[in-house]
C-alpha cells in the first residue's frame, strides 16, 4: 500500500497572551479617556446638580403644589382677596373721611350755636312789628319757614343783619324776620284776618267758618265778647249763621271789613243796621232794607252774616 506523506500543516499563528491581555485594558482606557473628556468638556453649573424633581413640588412659602389645577384656584382665591382687601381699605378711607367731616360740621353748628346764644341774651334792643311777618331759622335762601309773627308785636332784637334779614328773639329763641318790616315806633295798623282771641269769648257752630270768623273778630275788636248762633229758624238753624253783637260805628267797621274778605272767610251775605250786601249782587253795595219792625229785627243791635 502507498504511503501517503502527508505535508506538515503549518501551525496557527499564536496571538501573544500579553496582546490578549493589554486589548481590553486600552478598551477601558479609551473608555475612560472619552469619559475623562465629556466631563472635562460639559459647562460648569452654578447650582446643585440637575435632578428630577419630586413628584410633589413646593412654593418658597411652602404650599404645596399638587398639580395645575391648584395653581389656577390658588391664583384665584388670592386675587379675590386682595380685591377684597382693596375694597375694604377703600370703604375704611371713606367711612373715616365721612366721619372727619361730619365732625367738623357738629364744631361749626356748636360755634354758630355759642354765638347765636351770645346775641340772645345780649339783647336789649326792642322794635316793632308793622306786618304779619314770616319766621325763619336763618337768613338764608336754604333757611326754614318755622312759623309767624303778627303785625303791631314788640320784639327784642339782636342786632344781627344778614341777607335782608334781622334776628328777633321771641320766647328766649333766636328766629329771623325781614328788616324791612321792623319799626322803632308802634305801627298804626288796620283789622287783619291773623291773630288770636285774646278775650275769652267762646261760641258753638256748625260750620268751620264762622269759628274763623270769630276769631278774626275777636282778635281785631276784643271789646265784643257776645255772638249768637244756633236759632230755630234759617240760616241759624242749619248752623251757617252767626250774630256778631255790636252797634254804632264799630259795627259798620265790622261789617265793611267782613265785606272786604268776604272770600278768603267764606261768606254769602252780611246784614247790618237795615242794609244787606251779598256776594250775588255785590256789584251794587249795601242795599236799604224794609223795616221789619224792631232793633232786633233790623239788624240795628247786631252784624248778621251767613255762610256758605
Amino acid at each position: 500500500m502507498a504511503q501517503h506523506r502527508h505535508k506538515r500543516e503549518t501551525p496557527a499563528r499564536r496571538i501573544p497572551r500579553v496582546v490578549q491581555v493589554s486589548a481590553p485594558l486600552a478598551v477601558v482606557a479609551t473608555l475612560s479617556a472619552v469619559t475623562m473628556g465629556v466631563l472635562a468638556g460639559a459647562p460648569e453649573q452654578d447650582g446643585p446638580p440637575l435632578v428630577a424633581a419630586p413628584a410633589e413640588a413646593t412654593f418658597t412659602n411652602g404650599t404645596a403644589l399638587a398639580d395645575r389645577g391648584d395653581v389656577n384656584v390658588s391664583r384665584s382665591q388670592t386675587r379675590t382677596a386682595a380685591k377684597a382687601e382693596v375694597k375694604a381699605e377703600a370703604k375704611a378711607e371713606a367711612g373715616a373721611r365721612a366721619k372727619a367731616k361730619a365732625k367738623a360740621a357738629d364744631r361749626r353748628e356748636k360755634a354758630v350755636a355759642k354765638t347765636t346764644l351770645r346775641a340772645v341774651r345780649q339783647a336789649e334792643v326792642t322794635l316793632w312789628t308793622t306786618a304779619d311777618l314770616n319766621l325763619w331759622d336763618g337768613p338764608g335762601e336754604e333757611a326754614t319757614k318755622i312759623g309767624l309773627v303778627n303785625a303791631a308785636k314788640k320784639v327784642l332784637v339782636t342786632g344781627r343783619r344778614d341777607q335782608g334779614r334781622a334776628e328777633i328773639v321771641l320766647q328766649g329763641q333766636p328766629h329771623w324776620v325781614s328788616v324791612d318790616y321792623l319799626s322803632q315806633g308802634k305801627p298804626e295798623l288796620g283789622p287783619t284776618l291773623s291773630g288770636e282771641c285774646s278775650n275769652g269769648s267762646v261760641m258753638d257752630a256748625g260750620r268751620a267758618s264762622l269759628y274763623k270768623i270769630h276769631d278774626v273778630v275777636c282778635s281785631n275788636w276784643p271789646q265784643i265778647t257776645s255772638y249768637g248762633t244756633w236759632r230755630g229758624d234759617g240760616d241759624h238753624g242749619q248752623g251757617r249763621a252767626v250774630d256778631i253783637m255790636i252797634t254804632g260805628e264799630t259795627g259798620w267797621e265790622v261789617a265793611n271789613f267782613l265785606r272786604e274778605n268776604y272770600s278768603e272767610l267764606g261768606i254769602e251775605y252780611i246784614i247790618f243796621s237795615q242794609h244787606i250786601w251779598s256776594v250775588e249782587r255785590g256789584g251794587e253795595g249795601w242795599r236799604a232794607m224794609s223795616d221789619r219792625g224792631s232793633t232786633t229785627a233790623n239788624h240795628y243791635d247786631h252784624v248778621h252774616v251767613t255762610v256758605y
